[in-house]
């Protein structure tokens, strides 16, 4: 399960998005004009030191781009090129925010939840000692059944940013469609798949291959 707070974040997530979208190599929208939020799912960091969300965002009319993010309380050694920006949370304080594909912990989520079948966590809030449930704002589902026994991620070895960004550990292999439904990907495997409002079919999100 994911705890969410509510709270303030200056600069929002979407403020960072629109500063940092433009630049990457694989954003196809229009520049200067603010993102918006189209649906986001979220894993939960067994460790509960991590926060892990993906965001489907658009800017004006442009096509949906995924970007996982991963929040920490410090920052992520050697991931500097990775790191979307800071921001100051009102429950929480300083939070890194980073692209999520080269965070080790966002990798050993996501083989997870493709190789388990695990799915996204279930959100809640806390109000007033009762958990109160966030209702998510899009549906994934998994091509396979899931290993009871998935290997362990291990190490990330190489992280290869595009259209579809290679994603290389120990054991496993990541692919995550930066722009889903935008076309055939090429890539096998596993998939994660999700639908979210003006998305009514399931498209690909990321594959996971057993290396």
């Amino acid at each position: 399960m994911a705890l969410l707070h509510r709270a303030t974040l200056h600069p929002t997530k979407l403020n960072l998005l629109t500063a940092w979208l433009p630049d990457r190599q694989w954003f196809a929208g229009p520049t200067g004009v603010e993102v918006v939020s189209r649906g986001a799912y979220r894993f939960d960091d067994p460790a509960g030191e991590v926060g892990i969300e993906t965001m489907l965002v658009a800017a004006a009319d442009g096509p949906v781009h995924q970007v996982p993010l991963t929040y920490r309380a410090t920052p992520l050694d050697g991931a500097e090129q990775w790191l979307v920006g800071t921001t100051e949370h009102s429950a929480l304080g300083r939070r890194w925010v980073y692209d999520g594909c080269a965070d080790p912990v966002y990798a050993a989520a996501l083989a997870h939840a493709i190789l388990t079948g695990g799915g996204q966590a279930e959100q809640y809030f806390e109000v007033d000692g009762r958990r109160e449930v966030r209702e998510p704002t899009m549906t994934i589902e998994v091509s396979e059944t899931g290993s009871d026994n998935p290997p362990p991620v291990g190490a990330l070895r190489r992280v290869v940013d595009g259209d579809s960004t290679l994603i290389s550990t120990d054991t496993v292999e990541l692919v995550v469609v930066r722009r889903p439904g935008a076309g055939t990907d090429g890539a096998t495997g596993a998939t994660l798949s999700g639908r979210w409002d003006g998305q009514p079919t399931s498209v690909p999100l990321a594959y996971a291959r057993v290396r």
